[in-house]
């Protein structure tokens, strides 16, 4: 019988527990792009519609508020019908409203479709949930992390490579109000060849898919617990919440960032539409390391130490987020908001990747529940941001308010730990303290 991986073999797609680690990280990274493809448009979409910065904020706003409730209902979904079916529909159903936004008229319906893309946000969950049920507890750190960090970096790449493509389209001879909309096209169509893909050479766990295990009467660890038991396992344990506070406090500052930076470099420094996009790019591309290194060194520090040592480090990770975030907000010159962003950049790519280095530990048989409950903390914490950012009317001021807000909610990252009891199972066999 197939069995979790205990390595990472990174140059080779033979084992189901490969082909899902990479796969899942191509179509988080299909699901980032088609998310934030809008971002670093926006100063040209603010322009066509007329926006003000009330009505660029609730644009911000929608665009992670449904995904509260999508990775809350997601993660039990996994549990349920398996990681490879709820991919599936999400990159399908996702695609929708992506290739929609691209048709929109008006504020209204612009804001619509944005709200309603925010649902392939949710795609985070279900990465997280199908690297944990194919990886070994030596490794489930790094290999959440590092699928997790090549996936996000999708939004680095929207900000980088939109732009690029507008201005192909505009050289071209495409007017600048049709060439948006047809950039807007590109991830929406990626999305619906991805599920293809996912859905053709994925399976949801080492010993093939939860339908087919269930009809031969075989043992499910990852879904064990389906839909809402699963929810309502997680949802009782307070490790859960104390990580929902954390993960809101470093995944919601990285998608306030992705959704402000175009427009933060653009109306505080001057830059063109292009040179904002590669700066706040660059922010995104953080991730194809930054996560991954915060999960290798939870795992690192796990073996040498306890499970608590993988909550030290999640610790120490946020208050340098904190003190970064501060040093951006007071940043004068382009080149020293730029240097602050990756430096407070790296902080949080590395806590996101330690906080769900810690996810499987945390209830096995409601994996579902955990990790969706978790990361729908993510985008509480960046509609917290938005909702800041209108009441302040400034960013620079929501970004020093918001760093102090960070490096606070690192008491809650202290505060989850597990006893001596509990610790070694964990390590040893993937058993956790509940």
């Amino acid at each position: 019988m197939a069995s979790k991986a205990n390595r990472i073999d990174l140059f080779t797609i033979r084992t189901p527990q490969m082909r899902a680690f990479h796969l899942t990280w191509m179509a988080f990274f299909t699901c980032f792009f088609a998310w934030f493809a809008c971002a670093p448009l926006m100063p040209v979409i603010k322009g066509e519609f007329g926006l003000t910065m009330g009505q660029v904020a609730n644009i911000n706003i929608a665009a992670v508020a449904i995904t509260i409730l999508v990775r809350l209902v997601v993660g039990p979904m996994c549990d349920r019908f398996g990681p490879r079916k709820t991919y599936t529909w999400l990159l399908a159903l996702g695609a929708i409203p992506v290739l929609g936004v691209a048709a929109s008229q008006s504020y209204e319906s612009f804001l619509f479709f944005r709200l309603l893309i925010g649902a392939v946000g949710a795609s985070f969950v279900i990465t997280q949930y199908h690297t944990s049920v194919m990886f070994g507890p030596n490794v489930v750190g790094t290999a959440n992390a590092a699928a997790a960090g090549w996936g996000n970096a999708g939004g680095g790449a929207a900000q980088a490579l939109m732009p690029l493509l507008l201005g192909a389209l505009l050289m071209l001879g495409v007017s600048e109000s049709l060439g948006w909309r047809v950039a807007l096209v590109v991830p929406g169509v990626l999305m619906l060849v991805m599920a293809v893909v996912y859905w053709r050479y994925t399976q949801d766990c080492p010993e093939g898919n939860y339908d087919d295990m269930r009809a031969a009467g075989m043992a499910i660890e990852g879904g064990k617990k389906g839909g809402w038991a699963s929810f309502c396992a997680a949802a009782s344990n307070y490790r859960v919440w104390l990580l929902f506070v954390t993960y809101g406090a470093c995944f919601g500052i990285e998608i306030f960032i992705h959704n402000i930076a175009a427009v933060y470099y653009v109306d505080h420094f001057d830059l063109t539409i292009g040179q904002a996009g590669m700066a706040a790019g660059s922010f995104g591309l953080l991730a194809l390391f930054a996560r991954a290194l915060g999960g290798w060194i939870s795992d690192k520090m796990a073996v040498r130490g306890t499970l608590n040592s993988r909550v030290t480090l999640l610790f120490i990770l946020m208050i340098g987020e904190g003190l970064g975030l501060l040093w951006f907000a007071r940043a004068d010159t382009v080149a020293f908001a730029v240097i602050a962003m990756l430096v407070f950049g790296l902080f949080t790519h590395m806590a996101c990747g330690a906080t769900y280095a810690l996810v499987p530990f945390i209830d096995r048989k409601a994996l579902g529940g955990v990790a969706g409950i978790i990361g729908a903390g993510g985008n509480v914490g960046a509609v917290m941001a938005g909702f800041l950012m209108k009441g302040t009317g400034d960013i620079r001021h929501t970004l020093a308010i918001l760093s102090g807000l960070v490096v606070f909610s690192a008491l809650c990252a202290i505060a989850v730990r597990f006893t001596a009891s509990a610790d070694e199972p964990s390590l040893a066999t993937g058993a956790v303290a509940s």
